[in-house]
C-alpha cells in the first residue's frame, strides 16, 4: 500500500498529465491548459488573486525555457512554490492557536 506522500506525488502527477493531454503537445501544458488546470484544482488561489492577468504572469514565470509551453518540470516550481507559501500560512496560524 503507497505512503500518503506517494499518493500524493502520484495525484499530481495524474493531474499535471489529465490536463496535459488535452491539446497541442502532449506531456506539456498550453496557457489555455494551464488556466484550465488552474481554474479546476487551485479555484481558491485563483479567487483571492486580484490580478486578472495573474494566469498570464504564473504562465512567463514558470515557463523557463521559453518554449510556450509548461512541462511537469516547470509545473512542479508552482507547486511548490504555493506549498511553502500554504505552510507558511500553517505556521502562523498554529502561532496564534497556542497562544490563545
Amino acid at each position: 500500500m503507497p505512503s500518503e506522500l506517494e499518493t500524493a506525488m502520484e495525484s499530481l502527477i495524474t493531474v499535471f498529465h489529465r490536463y496535459a493531454s488535452k491539446q497541442g503537445r502532449s506531456g506539456t501544458l498550453s496557457r489555455r491548459e494551464l488556466r484550465e488546470l488552474m481554474e479546476n484544482e487551485l479555484s481558491n488561489f485563483l479567487k483571492s488573486q486580484q490580478d486578472a492577468t495573474a494566469i498570464d504572469k504564473i504562465m512567463r514565470d514558470l515557463d523557463t525555457n521559453g518554449d510556450g509551453q509548461v512541462d511537469f518540470e516547470e509545473f512542479v516550481s508552482l507547486v511548490v512554490g504555493l506549498s511553502i507559501a500554504c505552510e507558511q500560512c500553517y505556521q502562523m496560524h498554529m502561532k496564534n492557536v497556542a497562544k490563545k
